[in-house]
């Protein structure tokens, strides 16, 4: 029962099925996303009409900003930034109505509110944890491959959850709820042993034991804990 739309979705499952390094397959499509809309910023969508009236009006977040200036298409940047930099001209002189400064204090709030790629990849992150929720329900093949998944991090877990309570009836959602568990529980006591054990291979009497899978657990922790979501 594969769609176009849940391509990108099984593509994620099977891969953490297959290879526990991949880690949470919602980080994956997260990033992935996010590689699709830099690359598409800064290429196709850089000189259409519809797309510069949005980059104009929201700007990019400091992160993505700083993903867009690695990327090395300079020339991309800078006719993005010269066009968004002459309408913030007349957007941030202070006049008309209100206290002196107050509109450019709006307008640059609003900025530093806003980022085109950011609100991009939420809009389409939110549809692609919404067909996990869907896979899941509907196609018996993609149970196993949720099943599989060697972890979701804290903050995706929380959209699963959120996800099954909006589409699922209550009998569905306590079956679902309880596969996700079963994975986050797992991988929540996994990583607590290898966090001590990290801990312990610093006093002297563990010298000579092995680190056995601890020593990137704090990395693990951290991506766990707050996802691992971001282009490197």
């Amino acid at each position: 029962m594969e769609q176009i739309y849940t391509i990108p979705v099984n593509e994620a499952f099977e891969a953490g099925m297959e290879n526990r390094e991949c880690g949470c397959p919602l980080c994956a499509l997260y990033r992935k996303l996010e590689e699709n809309e830099l690359d598409l910023i800064l290429g196709a969508s850089m000189m259409e009409p519809d797309v510069r009236i949005k980059t104009n009006e929201e700007g990019f977040c400091r992160l993505h900003y700083d993903q867009m200036f690695v990327r090395k298409n300079r020339l991309g940047m800078a006719l993005t930034l010269e066009s968004h930099l002459k309408e913030l001209a007349g957007d941030i002189k202070s006049g008309g109505l209100g206290a002196p400064g107050a509109k450019p204090m709006k307008r640059i709030s609003a900025l530093e509110a806003d980022c085109y790629v950011c609100r991009r990849i939420a809009f389409n992150f939110e549809h692609m944890v919404e067909t996990v929720v869907y896979l899941w329900d509907a196609d018996p093949d993609f149970v196993p491959k949720l099943k599989a998944q060697p972890y979701f991090c804290l903050p995706h877990y929380r959209h699963l959850l959120q996800y099954g309570q909006k589409r699922l009836s209550k009998k569905k959602l306590s079956a679902f709820v309880d596969d996700c568990e079963r994975i986050v529980m797992n991988y929540l006591s996994e990583l607590t042993d290898d966090v001590s054990w990290f801990c312990k291979k610093f006093d002297y009497r563990y010298d000579e034991e092995p680190w056995y899978n601890s020593k990137d657990s704090v990395e693990r922790a951290i991506k766990f804990l707050r996802s691992d979501i971001h282009v490197k």
